[in-house]
């Protein structure tokens, strides 16, 4: 999952810039007719709007990276790389804090539409969280432009309420505006009613037309998911060097040059086939076999070995910016959920203690991770990365030290204290399919066992918890996955840790924690630029969410990335989006 940070770590907090470098004029295509190239990930494309709550996935973002322009990306550094050729955006006031975007206006959709200011203000009234009820994975930052942007030709201006200390971050393209609004009003809006679309969409933000926006944000929010290729163009319109062209449900999506791009650097690729690959070991075996060109995943000792054994490839090995979690629901009726007890909170959090307890978070390290990265520790912040300068401090202090160690002695006199009858169903999900998190399940519940917990296997591939529409209550009570940032971001964690009244506005809060003093400090965070203050803030929020049990950090993830030797300008990137940082460099090597 995605995190949109900027000084963080996803399914992983400011708005990630999803955007090409630049390049000189006049534009010069360097695409090698009749070249393809094959790449493998480990979750499939489900959804072309990875900023809403409904398709906030890496492997959605990954898509969407190499169909979008935007006006900044990081470099492998990571360094904020701004995009010229796109576009350009300037703080022109700090009081109010006032920022300038305008988009070039030789940039255009893959129908020929320009992209421009309701593109822009589009994405400004989805993201905000102020206008009717989009349901993004993300406000961060966007909450405090609670005035309607002013637009003018090709540009777009915010004024903050206050001063967003990632303000550099807060604003990225999404989807469409034309296109949302002709899937939205068809027959009003048939082809080549394309500027109509965007002048009537422009008004009605403008004035707050709920009833006209509602079709809107209906496609917005749920129109944009599919596994199989769209007969409307509409839905996979692209601003960026690729555009879709085939997807099989569970396998694959193919992406074909666009011919109409001409603002960023050329790619070389004439076609890019990301396949769906789980098992780690399949996907080294394609490669040595030259069935797929580029891969990273989510290894274990065994794949690091195995991928070291291989012969004509790169291996490239680090640490990334996303970090494995688990996470406890409070409010589906399970285990952990106040009302199992007639709403004695109390109650709860002793269960949600106890069943942290056992968790093995040293021997999942120990077993899975150190033989990957012999430095590995078990992580400890929820907010902080590890290395940080204010990691060790934050986790001296936030509470984490009460589950330092796996206790079944202390698991079981905490639910003695409760009062609660054993066993204890928890139904517990992991990515169904995927390796090491199958271990990290099977470790966590013959651990829990011993204290009384019977964990039961609810895992499924297709992460539809994350999904509000289906379930807008989780009905997984554990769940373990990684927040992946795109950003370096201080801010941004509201997303997931904020408490959403209203369940299709629940970003990444999928467990239903909600804590008003912790709501109270990360709105603070947002605007608070002093270093050793933000530091105090995310401790007093670590110091809630450790005393409410609310969940338990496991560790930082080791990245592997390997590539065949057929080709070239393959590097790793700690931040989402992986490996597909710099797609426009890769290149045949014979080429």
């Amino acid at each position: 999952m995605n995190i949109r940070k900027t000084a963080a770590i996803g399914a992983v907090v400011a708005a990630g810039a999803l955007v090409l470098s630049g390049c000189t004029n006049p534009y010069t295509s360097e695409v090698i007719e009749g070249t393809s190239i094959t790449v493998a990930y480990n979750d499939n494309f489900f959804n072309y709007n990875d900023d809403s709550s409904a398709g906030n996935n890496t492997a959605n973002g990954n898509v969407r990276y190499m169909t979008s322009s935007d006006f900044a990306y990081y470099d492998a550094t990571p360094e904020l790389i701004r995009n010229t050729d796109f576009g350009s955006f300037e703080k022109i006031s700090d009081d109010p804090l006032t920022v300038e975007y305008t988009i070039n206006s030789n940039v255009k959709w893959s129908d020929g539409t320009d992209v421009d200011e309701a593109d822009m203000l589009l994405q400004w009234a989805a993201l905000s969280g102020n206008v009717t009820d989009f349901a993004p994975a993300s406000t961060a930052g966007l909450s405090l432009v609670t005035a309607t942007p002013e637009v003018d030709d090709h540009k777009m201006t915010l004024v903050y309420d206050d001063a967003y200390v990632d303000w550099e971050l807060a604003f990225g393209m999404g989807v469409s505006a034309h296109g949302t609004v002709m899937l939205a009003y068809p027959d009003e809006y048939p082809a080549g009613e394309e500027d109509a679309a965007k002048a009537d969409l422009i008004t009605a933000i403008q004035e707050g037309d709920t009833e006209w926006l509602a079709p809107v944000v209906e496609v917005w929010n749920n129109g944009y998911g599919y596994t199989t290729m769209p007969d409307n163009e509409l839905l996979y319109l692209s601003s960026g060097p690729y555009i879709v062209s085939d997807i099989a449900e569970n396998e694959f999506i193919t992406l074909t040059a666009n011919p109409e791009f001409s603002w960023g650097p050329s790619p070389h690729y004439e076609t890019i086939t990301i396949r769906t690959i789980s098992d780690s070991t399949a996907a080294l075996q394609a490669l040595e076999n030259g069935d797929i060109q580029i891969w990273t995943g989510q290894p274990t000792a065994d794949i690091l070995e195995l991928a070291q054994g291989l012969a004509g490839v790169n291996v490239e090995s680090g640490v990334q910016a996303a970090y494995e979690h688990i996470d406890l629901t409070f409010n589906n009726g399970g285990p952990f959920d106040p009302a199992t007890y007639g709403g004695d909170e109390e109650t709860a959090k002793l269960v949600r203690q106890a069943f942290l307890l056992t968790l093995p978070r040293e021997e999942i390290v120990e077993k899975i991770i150190s033989p990957l990265n012999p430095d590995a520790s078990v992580r400890d912040s929820q907010l902080v990365i590890p290395g940080a300068p204010s990691y060790d401090g934050i986790v001296a202090e936030n509470g984490s030290d009460f589950y330092a160690t796996t206790d079944i002695d202390a698991a079981k006199a905490l639910l003695e204290q409760a009062g609660v009858d054993t066993p204890i169903d928890v139904n517990f999900w992991y990515p169904e399919g995927n390796v090491r998190r199958g271990q990290e399940f099977e470790l966590a519940q013959a651990s829990a066992a011993l204290a009384g917990f019977n964990v039961i296997d609810t895992s499924e591939p297709d992460w539809a918890f994350t999904d509000p529409e289906a379930f807008p209550v989780n009905p997984h009570d554990v769940v373990v996955f990684a927040w992946a940032s795109t950003s370096l971001a201080i801010s941004g964690s509201d997303q997931i840790f904020a408490c959403y009244d209203e369940p299709l506005n629940k970003a990444g809060n999928y467990n239903g924690y909600c804590n008003p003093t912790v709501d109270e400090l990360l709105a603070t965070l947002e605007v608070t630029s002093d270093p050793d203050t933000q530091a105090d803030l995310q401790l007093q929020i670590e110091q809630e969410l450790w005393g409410d049990a609310y969940g338990a950090t496991l560790y930082q993830f080791p990245g592997l990335w390997v590539s065949s030797d057929t080709v070239t300008g393959v590097k790793g990137n700690p931040l989402s989006p992986d490996y597909f940082w710099n797609f426009w460099e890769w290149a045949p090597a014979d080429a």
